[in-house]
């Protein structure tokens, strides 16, 4: 089993991660936590307090960080464009939900959690890193204490998808994400180098929809927008990019990896741009130098994920 703390910004794709991850056999989701990304925060712990609702979710949702790090960053413009106004497509999400958020702050549930079961808990992060760096600057012993770190994030071998260099979860929080990437615990990075790969079209969704009754119904209505955007933006279909995340815990195998110390530029015409260093290619000395190594994806079995998604969706 994969005891699982879902770090997110629900957010179209994320609430078919999410759906996801309620649904497999071998995930016992332990938590929900929001952050700011897709919509402002208190859009998306909303969002994840309606999905808790509408499917039945046992998992707690606690409210995060409601901007990045740096307190003088710029602040976003939400990207009603493609997540709708309200992060969930335009959806009508009740006002009034029967579900409350946990007391806790995200970063701290994440800390109490980890610290409760060492060695026991992944991290799955599909939005802004801000929470995770929250956890490991109050609490730097849950490094050693989890046992992995999931991401949607990063552009690697291709370009970014908010500038030419950087993809939109990691630009949003620089610092954050490369706190993340240099901290003592193993990541692995599902970016755009593979998730661009991955794209669910109308056909899809309804054939997910019949093998998933009427909570992946919810999914499909609320994706109708999405598609829209990624068919005007030359996609086949929508881009799932954080049930990718999802599928590389549950099926590795379904990804190529390689393996390198990250460095994340947080300033400059750069910002945002994750920078790796492939192991073993030499170099003088550098800030690569001394970081963990941790994996990126460079491949992946498209269809195979695809499959994979439709059929715990039907479970």
């Amino acid at each position: 089993m994969h005891n699982v703390i879902f770090d997110t910004d629900p957010g179209v794709d994320d609430a078919l991660a999410l759906l996801y991850l309620h649904k497999h056999p071998q995930v016992n989701l332990l938590a929900v936590t929001t952050v700011f990304g897709n919509a402002a925060v208190e859009s998306t712990t909303h969002n994840a307090l309606f999905l808790k609702q509408a499917w039945g979710l046992d998992a707690p949702v606690a409210r995060g960080a409601a901007g990045p790090l740096q307190p003088d960053a710029q602040p976003e413009a939400w990207p009603v464009h493609i997540h709708g106004d309200n992060g969930l497509g335009n959806h009508p999400v009740p006002a009034q939900l029967d579900v409350a958020a946990d007391p806790r702050s995200a970063h701290q549930l994440i800390i109490d959690l980890v610290r409760a079961q060492p060695g026991q808990v992944t991290l799955i992060a599909v939005g802004r890193m801000t929470n995770l760096a929250l956890a490991l600057r109050e609490a730097p012993d849950i490094a050693s204490l989890v046992r992995g770190v999931v991401i949607m994030g990063g552009a690697f071998h291709v370009n970014g998808n908010i500038t030419p260099a950087a993809e939109a979860n990691i630009w949003g929080d620089a610092e954050a994400a490369d706190i993340v990437f240099t901290a003592s615990w193993p990541v692995t990075a599902i970016g755009l180098d593979v998730t661009t790969q991955v794209e669910m079209d109308r056909h899809g969704l309804d054939a997910l929809a019949h093998a998933g009754g009427a909570d992946a119904d919810l999914v499909r209505a609320l994706s109708q927008d999405y598609v829209d955007f990624y068919l005007q933006a030359g996609h086949k279909g929508m881009v799932v990019h954080d049930c990718c995340a999802c599928i590389a815990l549950t099926r590795p195998e379904l990804f190529e990896f390689e393996h390198a110390s990250v460095r994340v530029a947080t300033d400059g015409v750069a910002r945002g741009m994750t920078i790796p260093k492939p192991a073993g290619m030499a170099f003088g000395p550098s800030v690569w130098d001394g970081q963990a190594m941790q994996s990126i994806a460079i491949g992946v079995d498209a269809s195979a994920v695809l499959a994979d998604i439709e059929r715990t969706l039907s479970l």
